[in-house]
């Protein structure tokens, strides 16, 4: 066949505030912030804020009550999961009917793998046919592996292309921080930092043995490999799955009681296993997020003997977890999540 094999990432814009524009038509323009009950009086945090809104500092998992504050105008509307599911679907089956494999990440996001000698086209392709369908806009990254385009979508914000491959890859991302690389959060930022890397380029040079040291013999080398732009290639068609279940609550006043809080972490979990029981996938593994006030967020798991639907196996399980955080200070949010088989690490 003639044409290269391509990697082209496709990122749904402000997703979630865009499929609530869609349905109000009267928002276009306006600050739109979604999250919660959509009540900025109640505590919750931001699911999504649009482009408009953004622009007054306001961005996903803040507070709603900081976020009135940045921005006084901005519409507040409660979370609407089914909804999202249901325009995610109809968008993974537009971009099925483009001449690529699709693999679905996520609601708003998805893979698509490619033999053409025009990326850009197919890019342009797949953003006309997602706004002709739904009305959403979609950014487009095009690379010769999952990282570079990946990170190339961040390049075409909001309703580009853009392409980023080992031709360009020194000169537009080797002065960057680490944490412009897909896996690098800020606090593996911070302990690269504690060996004298700050950017992209000092990560590449870095020696491999004292990654290694720092990190471990997978994680160290795997960090520079992500520096050098290496990635997946393998794009594949296996139907997306939910990789845990999880609830959470975020309470109006703070639990101090170490009692009431395990009351509440054993609810969270009968509550989880409802879930895992219409997934019809025993959890592996049971993880307890807290977040402390004021505004601290510490998670802990405990691996499971063996895989279950048990609820108490699993209430068990999130209480045990549980023990290991300082049970002295106060809570405002906790939340209970079952991993199945093949889940996050």
């Amino acid at each position: 066949m003639p044409g290269s094999d391509w990697v082209l990432h496709v990122d749904l814009d402000q997703f979630i505030a865009a499929v609530e524009v869609a349905r109000r038509p009267e928002l276009r323009g306006r600050p739109v912030v979604v999250g919660g009950a959509g009540d900025p009086t109640l505590r919750a945090v931001v699911a999504t804020a649009s482009y408009e809104a953004r622009e007054f500092g306001v961005h996903s998992g803040m507070p709603l009550r900081l976020a009135k504050k940045r921005c006084p105008d901005a519409v507040f509307l409660p979370s609407d999961p089914p909804a999202y599911e249901e325009v995610s679907a109809h968008v993974m089956d537009v971009l099925r009917e483009l001449p690529a494999v699709v693999e679905v990440l996520g609601w708003d996001e998805a893979f698509l793998g490619a033999r053409t000698d025009d990326p850009e086209a197919l890019a342009d392709a797949a953003r006309r046919a997602v706004k002709a369908a739904t009305g959403l806009e979609c950014s487009v990254g095009i690379g010769d592996n999952k990282l570079r385009a990946k990170l190339a979508t961040g390049f075409a914000k909001p309703a580009g292309v853009y392409r980023l491959t080992r031709d360009n890859w020194v000169e537009v991302m080797a002065g960057r921080p680490v944490t412009a690389l897909w896996g690098i959060g800020s606090r593996t930022a911070a302990k690269l930092a504690e060996l004298g890397i700050g950017t992209v380029a000092g990560l590449a040079r870095a020696e491999p043995a004292a990654l290694a040291a720092r990190f471990g013999p997978a994680t160290g080398p795997h960090l520079r490999r992500l520096a050098l732009g290496a990635g997946d290639t393998d794009v594949t068609a296996t139907p997306w799955v939910a990789k845990s279940r999880s609830r959470e609550t975020t309470f109006q006043r703070d639990l101090t009681d170490p009692e009431e809080i395990r009351q509440e972490v054993r609810l969270l979990a009968r509550r989880v296993v409802e879930d895992v029981r219409a997934e019809g996938r025993p959890a592996t593994r049971v993880v307890v997020k807290v977040r402390f006030v004021p505004f601290s967020t510490r998670t802990r798991g405990v691996s499971l003997a063996e895989p279950t639907m048990e609820v108490d196996r699993i209430e068990d399980a999130a209480v045990a977890a549980l023990a290991g955080f300082d049970g002295t200070r106060a809570v405002r949010l906790l939340g209970v999540r079952a991993e199945f088989a093949g889940g996050p690490p």
